[in-house]
């Protein structure tokens, strides 16, 4: 399957990327002891990479909600970890690997809110270009992609393949 995949963005292209957008978040997180708060699994990639790149203290936690289960289509969403009531009165920046319907997103947005965040920014290595109504939107992200099935730097094809450097679109079928 990866032989068959079409790169959609080299590594260099994604640390670029990676290094925009933390310059990015940089003014609005530096003075407010944030939380950094990785959406599982694909996000921790990314969060720690954003991390990585921060010069400012700040503390890292995660959740855990998923509508793929490994599969390529997205289905109902299960938590598996809520986040933590900590984050009352809390900073707080959202880090997913990628924002496609919105439903997971949406979904964490409820939650914090519940949780009693002060403040909530939210990160996305890769955005889906879909004309949706009502989608949420984060306010950074890395990367733009077609609607394609896209693997690799945090992304996943059925479990696997994460931990490539760049971005991979799966061969459309014929």
């Amino acid at each position: 399957m990866r032989r068959t995949a079409r790169r959609v963005y080299s590594a260099r292209e994604v640390a670029r990327a990676l290094d925009r957008m933390a310059a990015e978040l940089t003014p609005h997180l530096e003075h407010t002891n944030p939380v950094v708060l990785a959406v599982m699994h694909g996000g921790a990639f990314t969060a720690i990479e954003l991390c990585k790149r921060f010069s400012f203290p700040h503390e890292f936690d995660y959740l855990h909600v998923t509508r793929y289960a490994g599969n390529t289509r997205g289905g109902d969403l299960t938590w598996l970890k809520r986040p933590s009531r900590a984050l009352a009165g809390r900073t707080v920046l959202v880090v997913d690997d990628i924002l496609d319907h919105g439903k997971t997103l949406r979904a964490i947005n409820v939650e914090l809110e519940r949780a009693g965040v002060a403040k909530q920014l939210t990160a996305a290595l890769v955005v889906k270009q879909l004309a949706l109504p009502n989608r949420p939107s984060v306010a950074v992200s890395g990367l733009a992609v077609d609607d394609v099935y896209v693997f690799g730097s945090g992304m996943d094809y059925r479990g696997y393949w994460r931990s490539l450097a760049g971005i991979y679109a799966v061969a459309e079928r014929a």
